[in-house]
């Protein structure tokens, strides 16, 4: 059985703790929103949470699942890399998964924007309805938005009378979309399982519902294959309907292309063969 390597054994000791820790208290919910990561236009957003989410769980599967896959990659891909390097890679390929999930999320806000601002709002009056809280329970509620908003429209000196129906709609998409989160590490993990791929392209790896061997080089680019798949039409394959595909391709994405720059780089220091 392969022996857990350090680095690694410290990050999933810490991700145990801090899933435990939070639950313990009894209010995952606040801890949740301080932690998990927020998009910029939510109001729960704050700096810290682009490295903070990457600490976070939803459930404790979703934990497990994770922190098995860091052990069982992360452990061959730390003794290649040393243990301060193997920690800018895991801590880099999660902060890749934030920024593509951003930009995709900049993708699709952006005609809800254009179509508010057609509408006559402003920039400002748009991100301060986007920052009212409308989560009831595991649902966002409309009519949470509808009588909360009342506030800030008269900061800018409208009524209800300003908002037609079809702004609202607008609205309430908006503040779905901002105010959604994302937890976990797979990001990070998925740049981990590249980097295990590039390293041992013929290493025979298996899934628990595909118990068929493949080798690395075939089984990493099928993974990342079925997340774009996900992200594009919706339809989860192995994992729940919320799963963060955009993110599973931009820490894979990341991971690439610092294995790329380390190999391809004429410095010894920066080579990984």
């Amino acid at each position: 059985m392969m022996h857990i390597s350090k680095i690694v054994k410290h990050l999933v000791i810490i991700n145990f703790i801090i899933f435990f820790g939070t639950s313990f208290f009894g209010n995952k919910y606040l801890f949740d929103h301080i932690f998990a990561l927020y998009y910029p236009l939510s109001g729960f957003f704050a700096y810290w949470q682009v490295l903070t989410h990457m600490f976070m769980h939803g459930d404790l599967f979703h934990l497990l699942v994770n922190m098995f896959a860091l052990w069982m990659f992360g452990s061959s891909v730390e003794r290649v890399f040393g243990q301060r390097k193997f920690l800018f890679f895991y801590i880099s390929c999660g902060f890749g998964a934030v920024a593509l999930t951003f930009l995709v999320y900049n993708i699709q806000i952006y005609p809800l924007l254009n179509a508010l601002e057609a509408e006559g709002f402003s920039f400002n009056l748009i991100r301060e309805i986007s920052k009212i809280n409308i989560i009831d329970g595991n649902f966002f509620n409309p009519d949470i938005l509808y009588k909360r908003m009342l506030e800030v429209l008269e900061a800018y000196g409208k009524s209800y009378d300003y908002v037609s129906n079809n702004s609202f709609k607008l609205l309430f998409d908006l503040n779905v979309k901002s105010n959604g989160s994302m937890v976990g590490a797979s990001g990070a993990i998925m740049g981990i399982l590249v980097a295990f791929g590039m390293l041992n392209p013929n290493a025979e790896l298996m899934l628990i519902l595909l118990p068929i061997p493949i080798k690395a080089k075939y089984f990493v680019p099928g993974i990342i294959l079925i997340d774009l798949f996900s992200a594009f039409s919706g339809v989860a394959i192995f994992g729940p309907s919320n799963t963060a595909y955009v993110a599973h391709i931009g820490g894979a994405i990341t991971g690439f292309l610092i294995m790329y720059f380390w190999k391809k780089n004429q410095f010894d220091k920066f080579r990984w063969n």
